[in-house]
């Protein structure tokens, strides 16, 4: 049976949730991250060589990579899912195009300011103020396209370029907070997303017992951890703080 290893508030979510949308049998392991440093366990950590979050064993298989894994999933178990959508639907470019997007241009433009401002950088800094400027023409661009479908990325069903892509506009905010109050396609899209019986599944299986209410706040010397309240993805629902 397929086992899903899930670190609680990090991107192994896309994978519990994706399970849970095909509907195939598998094992969850849910790991708690340290409460003092924010990273995964030791024993997460020894799963797999690269010691983050997501990974799954398959019998004598290990993988990790939440793009490697959600095609190796839907390859498998559930090669008919409208998840994926085939060359022939008329929805395939877009398909196609907002999950890649998703794994690329976005995931890095919300990464690396936040990373940035880990090493210390001031807002002032003409690459941050860039690299902000960066990421609201990112989160824009999705916007416009979630108003324009008034549904999904790829039309009017759920495709996995949604399954990737809610974590950036959720969870991650935990760690890396930005607003959402100007999109509000993204807005009605993940609350459309909370809704969904398979997301509400997934947040009750793998997500108890964490407050989810820590983020990042970074300091020059030392930089430490510190308790916030909610600003993202909260305990039973993908949007309790969307207004922020």
């Amino acid at each position: 049976m397929l086992i899903v290893h899930h670190l609680q508030r990090s991107q192994s979510e896309r994978v519990v949730w994706l399970c849970e949308e095909l509907g195939i049998p598998y094992e969850l392991k849910v790991y708690r991250r340290e409460r003092a440093t924010l990273l995964a366990p030791p024993e997460f950590k020894a799963l797999h060589p690269a010691g983050t979050a997501p990974i799954v064993q398959d019998g004598t298989i290990i993988l990790s990579e939440s793009s490697a894994i959600i095609e190796y999933i839907t390859q498998k178990y559930a090669q008919d899912s409208r998840l994926k959508l085939s060359a022939s639907d008329p929805g395939f470019a877009n398909y196609i195009y907002w999950y890649y997007y998703a794994i690329g241009s976005l995931q890095s433009s919300l990464d690396t300011p936040m990373f940035l401002r880990a090493s210390g950088a001031d807002a002032a800094n003409p690459i941050v103020q860039f690299l902000d400027h960066r990421m609201e023409r990112g989160l824009k661009f999705v916007d416009e396209r979630l108003k324009e479908t008034n549904a999904y990325l790829a039309g009017g069903e759920l495709t996995l370029a949604d399954i990737y892509m809610v974590f950036q506009m959720t969870t991650l905010r935990l760690f890396s907070p930005f607003a959402l109050t100007a999109y509000p396609g993204i807005l009605a899209w993940v609350r459309r997303v909370a809704e969904r019986p398979a997301y509400k599944r997934f947040i009750e299986k793998a997500e108890q017992g964490e407050d989810r209410g820590i983020r990042r706040r970074w300091r020059r010397r030392p930089r430490r951890f510190v308790q916030a309240r909610r600003i993202a993805a909260p305990s039973n629902s993908a949007c309790s703080d969307c207004r922020k």
